[in-house]
């Protein structure tokens, strides 16, 4: 990789961060974006993961001590996916990722049409304590979308904040807060696992995993700035935007296949 090339990753990593604290769904350009520089897809994954984690722990600092993270359901989402992750970093080292795009793709279409549909939903707080069949289904939902965050995390994030903002009834504030810590053991989690396989470009992670720390908290200080409701907006954009290019790529190598 030539030192204009790694120049150019760094900035999309960095603007990717900083966005994707909002939005979630990182690996959804910064992966496709490896691959495009000539990186091994499995190294790309892997490399990407452990620069997840230092985005992780950058977005989760400014929101520390201003009452949005949910520390009481933390424990157990934690360790729901802990386990998730871990499986599904196994996954990538036995099935291809090539379907992925396209089922995360159509999720975040199903995502933002709910999301639109129900437009008060993370913009105002609610007293209303959500229901137990609620509850369940959100650490339900933690762990299936945990397998997935563990095997290629693209969409992973966006996903888990819709779920949390619709079935705990959180704000996208409380939500984005919440998911970026539980994202620090996901992707830790996932990266050990990487590292016993020897796949990770340490080298190029550890840069980019400065980039993305340092856009991690600068997103997560523009987060803490913003309304809801710009929250949501922005969320909603950029989440639209992010399916309608995945889904148009996954259906276009369809069809070259």
């Amino acid at each position: 990789m030539t030192d204009i090339e790694l120049v150019a990753l760094i900035a999309i990593f960095l603007i990717a961060s900083v966005i994707s604290v909002i939005t979630g769904s990182t690996s959804l350009i910064t992966v496709p974006i490896m691959l495009q520089f000539g990186i091994e897809p499995r190294t790309a994954l892997a490399t990407n993961m452990l620069a997840l984690t230092l985005m992780s722990v950058g977005g989760t600092l400014p929101f520390i001590g201003k009452g949005v993270i949910d520390y009481r359901r933390l424990p157990l989402l934690i360790v729901v996916t802990l386990v998730a992750s871990i499986l599904g970093a196994l996954l990538v080292l036995v099935i291809p990722s090539k379907s992925m795009p396209l089922i995360i793709s159509v999720s975040m279409i199903v995502v933002a049409v709910v999301s639109i549909a129900n437009r008060n939903a993370g913009v105002e707080p609610v007293e209303r304590i959500p229901s137990r069949i609620a509850e369940i289904f959100a650490y339900i939902a933690t762990f299936i979308l945990g397998i997935y965050g563990g095997f290629f995390s693209g969409g992973y994030i966006t996903l888990l904040t819709a779920a949390y903002i619709m079935l705990f009834r959180m704000t996208f504030v409380q939500a984005i807060a919440t998911t970026k810590f539980i994202n620090i053991f996901s992707s830790l989690s996932a990266t050990l696992i990487f590292m016993t396989q020897g796949v990770i470009n340490y080298n190029l992670g550890a840069i980019l995993g400065l980039t993305m720390f340092i856009g991690g908290i600068i997103g997560g200080s523009i987060s803490l700035s913003l309304s809801n409701l710009w929250l949501q907006r922005i969320y909603l954009s950029v989440v639209s935007l992010l399916a309608f290019i995945t889904l148009r790529k996954s259906l276009q190598s369809n069809e070259s296949n």
